[in-house]
């Protein structure tokens, strides 16, 4: 086994526990720490908690009684710690907390601690700030405020005073509009640790968050977890629940970890999804359970105004040891990506029941800077996924989705309008009982470049229901279907077994080169 440290806080660490194992790992461990019993261990990334700051540890990992894998580490310094219920906070889900544990972040010196035990605590939205660590203690339940009356509204754009700039504060879906402040929410903050075995629960389901949920009602509905142009944040263990609408949204922002998170909604709950990096650089998303509403993972670089703007992909994005369960889609790409997308990679993950897998979405419209290259998925396992694979330039979501030109079979022009998908590669793959294939689906005028399949496994379920595999006009609804790719300058396959469909393994349609090995 290689045990590697992924993080250290004062009062917490994660590590992964590499036996071979995607989400889980392959056999129950037992812990132990500076010799002393610290429970046990069945996922692949591991957090422990209860340490002590400032401190020499030394952890071992056990099979059957015998050190398997051991690490020494350091835990962090720590200033003060400072008790929410000393600042007034009681816990019992009714009282609003709000301000005992605003008030104590406020006062929290530099490297301190904010403690929150536990209890339930009704709250309203809570604002951040620079280097604090704040623990949400086991046994505590943050509850989210129903009334959006009392919620406040973070500005789409303010413009400067001497109107040669602007601040963007609000954001909707890749626009900056107005929206409701985040249960959890900073601007400009930096230096941040959110962790602990607490849940922040959202009460959507107690409100009307989630009806007539695309109707603007006051401002666009609040996420859960959404940080501003933020450095160097982490957040380790906690669990988010029924968000009124995405529920991790790091925006524009670089430097994070999110470390055994769980992000929990019923599979019927609109736009939950779990995690929306935009425009976002350098991320660590280890060890996280995802089953919800939506696409469990959807990195994003802004719709159109934004994304032209500023020119901000999301990129350097690692994601490994995750489980997404229900949702639309496992892994997704867009279809918010005017910004582009480079360097992103999923490894060693988990799915199961999701509409779609591994899944890219753009179109035209979406600008010469929405740009896709360099991504890798692999050694991913999926379990009655709908459709594997998608690419999809023609997403048809969005009131100009099913435009004309958007739609077109027929070759446009290209120019400053039109996105790029260069290299998409699936590697050690392994699907079952899935509906189709997979669908990729390029512009005539400007195909993806290069689609590569090396180790695939997928195999069909002879019971499968219909379903439309991509999300664009003229797309065919199906079942027992294999890759159906159209409009591709490159398809490589290697080592590609498809069983189950009816028809052939591959239909192409406008694709430049194939190449089977």
């Amino acid at each position: 086994m290689e045990l590697t440290k992924l993080f250290v806080s004062g009062r917490s660490a994660t590590f992964c526990l590499a036996d071979g194992g995607l989400y889980h790992t392959e056999k129950v461990y037992d812990l132990k720490l500076n010799g002393k019993s610290w429970g046990q261990a069945d996922t692949v990334v591991t957090s422990i908690y209860g340490l002590w700051p400032d401190t020499e540890y030394h952890l071992q990992v056990l099979e059957d009684g015998k050190v398997v894998a051991e690490d020494s580490f350091r835990t962090e310094a720590e200033s003060f710690t400072l008790d929410v219920r000393r600042f007034g906070a009681v816990g019992d889900g009714v009282h609003d907390d709000t301000p005992a544990i605003q008030a104590a972040i406020n006062c929290c010196p530099p490297k301190g601690r904010v403690l929150i035990p536990a209890g339930r605590y009704h709250v309203l939205p809570i604002c951040l700030k620079s280097h604090i660590r704040l623990e949400i203690a086991e046994g505590a339940e943050l509850l989210l405020a129903t009334d959006r009356s009392r919620f406040p509204i973070l500005p789409g754009v303010t413009e400067s005073t001497d109107e040669t700039r602007d601040l963007y504060l609000g954001s909707w879906e890749g626009n900056p509009l107005d929206a409701y402040a985040a249960m959890i929410y900073a601007y400009q903050a930096e230096d941040v640790v959110i962790y602990g075995k607490g849940v922040l629960e959202g009460r959507a389901q107690e409100s009307d968050w989630w009806v007539n949920p695309k109707v603007r009602r006051g401002a666009w509905r609040p996420r859960m977890f959404f940080i501003i142009d933020c450095k160097d944040v982490t957040v380790q263990g906690v669990t988010f629940r029924n968000s009124p609408a995405w529920h991790l949204q790091p925006y524009f922002s670089k430097h994070m970890k999110f470390l055994n998170v769980s992000v929990l909604a019923p599979a019927n709950s609109p736009n939950t999804d779990g995690f929306d990096a935009e425009s976002c650089d350098d991320i660590l998303l280890a060890g996280a359970h995802f089953s919800l509403g939506d696409d469990c993972i959807a990195l994003k670089s802004g719709k159109l105004y934004m994304g032209a703007k500023f020119a901000t992909p999301c990129s350097n994005v690692d994601i490994l040891h995750c489980l997404m369960e229900n949702g639309h889609g496992g892994m997704t790409l867009g279809s918010e990506m005017a910004g582009g997308m480079k360097n992103i990679t999923l490894r060693n993950c988990l799915m199961r029941n999701t509409d779609r897998g591994l899944r890219v979405k753009t179109r035209r419209g979406r600008g010469k800077d929405g740009v896709i290259d360099g991504i890798l998925f692999d050694n991913v396992k999926m379990e009655h996924v709908g459709t594997p694979f998608v690419v999809n330039c023609m997403y048809f979501c969005d009131p100009d989705g099913k435009s004309e030109y958007v739609q077109s079979r027929e070759i446009q022009p290209v120019d400053e309008r039109t996105p790029r998908i260069g290299k998409v590669a699936f590697h050690n793959v392994q699907a079952t009982d899935v509906t189709c294939a997979g669908y990729f689906l390029g512009l005539p005028e400007k195909p993806i470049e290069h689609v590569e399949m090396e180790n695939v496994t997928i195999s069909c379920d002879p019971d499968a229901q219909e379903m439309q595999p991509a999300m664009a006009g003229g797309v065919e609804w199906c079942a027992r279907k294999g890759v159906v790719a159209i409009n591709v300058d490159l398809i490589t396959m290697k080592n590609v077994s498809i069983t189950g469909q009816d028809g052939v393994k591959l239909a192409c349609e406008g694709v430049g080169e194939f190449v089977e090995e």
